[in-house]
């Protein structure tokens, strides 16, 4: 199996993290972004050569799966044990073992002394208190006092107590991440397009428990005939053309309701899970969904992790949630990439997306953002189509968005222009940066691409431009100017060349950049950058520069 990139560069960043330091680590992909092949290559490298014992724990069935199908693909002749109760396996004295947390929590002396353990969904780890995984982890740390642990998720944070990583947690920092911004202009992610239900359901009047609505009243406002009639005849008009529809409903009576409606009052079939159905109902149903023999499929706190189903290219969420994870994880549903299709369309019936933002920017209290302020989202009152906040033009209907309403004053000081066209200039710090070949949508075969650098500023935030090494004239000029601020290698002639540069280390590292804005311009632009110094160019024997080390064979943990 051969490695993207980025997943490589998180595996790398993980072992470098364990040579230096003493605490755990936490790797970030997004859902369909490949987490579990590189978990099989630290297995592998783990086992293969450091002669290490491995755990990978996981709280569903599908990801046990998952885990040992990679492995078997990375690394057929590894020992590998599972021990689920629901795979019905009890394998124990492997080099590597898959297991349920629900499964052997109790058991780590069966388990015995291992030097990796490796969780998957590592959001579910309490930040305190006991629960499965704490209880298991401190009794791994006394079977063996030097196991580290690493944890792999799609969404680094819990929605009461912000980032999962902290001195004090099982995991203590992010050593990698990739967002989903950059998996789907890389093309390793689906695009996705969202509209909002026609019905908007009044949530102000739920009570919040623990951080979340009280389940039952957020069944009790969706169950409602109206709701319910207009959410499925929107979902049938606007899936005409869709293969697979994955509906989230908010409990089991509310989803046997819609369902029930959309098999009597629009006649198609509509497949139902939840937690009482029987499993093997459960697999045929699923089994016939990601076969596309069934097109829609309804489901209540089933199918949020651990599903896998490349043809699915809509996701109807008729939940409305308080927590930015579950948001993601739902719509990450719809993420895989599949043959023939384009996007997935998000039909959101709960406010989800304007709660929350975008998933490739959540805002989620104490990561990013200080819990005020709208979300960066709007909805447009034409064709309810969710879009970002700085349109001023709907791109679905062409609905012209009226100019934004201005305070006469703030209460705190700003540097924001006081006329309209004055412009207010920002430095960010820049965590990451990322290099990809950008081509503008719809352009000809033969028009000119860019190189498309994207500035990590925070959680979840980039700012983006281009720089048009294939262009001519004053765009080829300023690409010039840019390449040799930050390099010693020669300006390269195709975008390629340029990527492939950026990706070996020949840039500067970028530390910060200034980004301009001004209102009556439709994009901010960057006029400023804190650069480090330009690397060295090194040259190995067949002349060629090498920003790659070599490999360090040193036993990371």
């Amino acid at each position: 199996m051969e490695l993207r990139t980025y997943q490589r560069e998180a595996i790398d960043a993980v072992y470098e993290f364990l040579r230096t330091r003493d605490d755990n680590p936490c790797i970030v992909i997004p859902t369909a972004g490949g987490k579990t092949p590189a978990m099989a290559t630290i297995c592998r490298d783990a086992v293969q050569r450091w002669g290490g014992r491995v755990l990978i724990l996981a709280h569903v069935k599908e990801l046990l799966e998952q885990a040992a199908e990679k492995l078997h693909l990375v690394a057929p002749d590894l020992p590998v044990g599972v021990y689920s109760a629901g795979l019905k396996r009890r394998d124990l004295g492997y080099a590597i073992t898959i297991a349920g947390i629900q499964s052997v929590y109790e058991k780590a002396g069966d388990v015995g002394a291992v030097d990796l353990v490796i969780v998957d969904e590592a959001h579910l780890i309490p930040p305190d208190g006991e629960g499965m995984y704490r209880t298991f982890l401190a009794e791994m740390k006394q079977v063996n006092p030097l196991v580290r642990v690493i944890g792999l998720t799609a969404t680094p944070f819990r929605m009461k107590s912000g980032s999962i990583c902290a001195p004090d947690n099982i995991l203590n920092a992010v050593c990698f991440e990739v967002g989903v911004r950059e998996l789907i202009v890389q093309g390793y992610l689906c695009p996705l397009r969202t509209k909002a239900g026609s019905l908007k359901p009044d949530t102000d009047q739920l009570h919040v428990r623990g951080g979340e609505y009280v389940a039952g009243e957020v069944e009790e406002l969706m169950d409602t005939d109206n709701l319910v009639l207009s959410a499925c005849r929107e979902i049938v008009q606007h899936t005409q053309d869709r293969g697979s529809v994955l509906i989230f409903a908010s409990g089991v009576k509310h989803g046997m309701h819609v369902a029930d409606t959309l098999r009597t009052r629009h006649k198609v079939e509509c497949g139902f899970v939840c937690g009482e159905t029987l499993p093997f109902e459960r697999d045929e149903t699923l089994r016939r969904f990601r076969a596309a023999e069934l097109k829609y499929l309804c489901n209540v706190n089933i199918l949020t992790t651990g599903f896998d189903a490349p043809n699915i290219d809509c996701v109807a969420l008729m939940r409305p949630t308080l927590s930015p994870g579950l948001y993601y994880q739902m719509v990450g549903r719809g993420f895989r990439l599949h043959p023939g299709k384009t996007d997935c369309l998000v039909l959101d019936f709960g406010g989800n997306v304007l709660r929350h933002g975008p998933v490739d920017q959540l805002r989620v209290n104490g990561i990013g953002s200080d819990g005020a302020g709208p979300a960066p989202a709007k909805e447009c009152p034409q064709c309810h189509e969710i879009i970002a906040a700085g349109y001023a033009q709907c791109p679905a209907c062409g609905h012209v968005f009226p100019p934004p309403e201005r305070r006469t004053h703030d209460g705190t000081a700003t540097s924001e222009g006081i006329l309209s066209d004055q412009a207010s200039r920002t430095e960010h710090e820049v965590e990451e940066t990322f290099y990809a070949v950008h081509v503008k949508r719809d352009a000809p075969p033969d028009a000119p691409r860019t190189m498309r650098v994207d500035y990590r500023v925070g959680f979840n935030h980039y700012v983006s431009e281009w720089v048009c090494f294939e262009h001519d004239g004053y765009a080829r000029q300023k690409a010039v100017q840019w390449w040799r601020t930050r390099s010693n290698e020669p300006v390269p002639d195709t975008i390629e060349q340029a990527v492939e540069f950026a990706d070996m280390g020949a840039l500067a590292p970028t530390r910060a950049i200034t980004v301009m804005h001004r209102p009556s311009d439709k994009y901010d632009r960057i006029v400023g950058y804190k650069l480090g110094e330009k690397p060295p160019r090194p040259e190995s024997e067949d002349g060629l520069p090498e920003y790659a080390g070599a490999e360090n064979d040193e036993v990371p943990f």
